[in-house]
C-alpha cells in the first residue's frame, strides 16, 4: 500500500486542521494510525483506526481533540485536530498494517510496516 499525506501547514494556537492521507490498495482490514515526531523527540501515536470493527484509539494527549477518521470508499484518512497547540507542532506521518492487530498493540509504531513521507504541523 502507498500512503500520501497532506493538509499540514502553519496555525495559530487553538486553530485546527485536517490532515488526509491517501492510500490505495484496499484491503478491508488494515490497522491504520497516525504518528507524530517532533525534533529531538521520539515518534508517538495520536490515533489509530482498525478497519475491521471500526474501532479508533487515542492517546491521552490528544483525546477530546483530534479525530480519526476515514471515507466511505476506503481510499482516504483523515486526522481532524482542533484546540491545537504549540506542543502539537511535529511532523505528522500516516501508517498501515495488513490484518488483524489486537486492540492494545494499535498505537504501537513498532507493529505498522507502510508509512507515508510526512506532512508538517506547525502551531505558534
Amino acid at each position: 500500500v502507498q500512503l500520501v499525506e497532506s493538509g499540514g501547514g502553519s496555525v495559530q494556537a487553538g486553530g485546527s486542521l485536517r490532515l488526509s492521507c491517501a492510500y490505495s490498495g484496499y484491503y478491508s482490514r488494515y490497522c491504520m494510525g497516525w504518528f507524530r515526531q517532533a525534533p529531538g523527540k521520539e515518534r508517538e501515536a495520536v490515533a489509530a483506526i482498525y478497519q475491521g470493527d471500526g474501532g479508533t484509539y487515542y492517546p491521552d494527549s490528544v483525546k477530546g481533540r483530534f479525530t480519526i477518521s476515514q471515507d466511505n470508499a476506503w481510499s482516504t484518512l483523515y486526522l481532524q485536530m482542533n484546540s491545537l497547540n504549540p506542543e502539537d507542532t511535529a511532523m505528522y506521518y500516516c501508517a498501515a498494517i495488513k490484518g488483524w492487530v489486537s486492540a492494545g498493540r494499535r498505537l504501537r509504531g513498532d507493529i505498522y510496516n507502510h508509512w507515508g513521507q510526512g506532512t508538517q504541523v506547525t502551531v505558534s
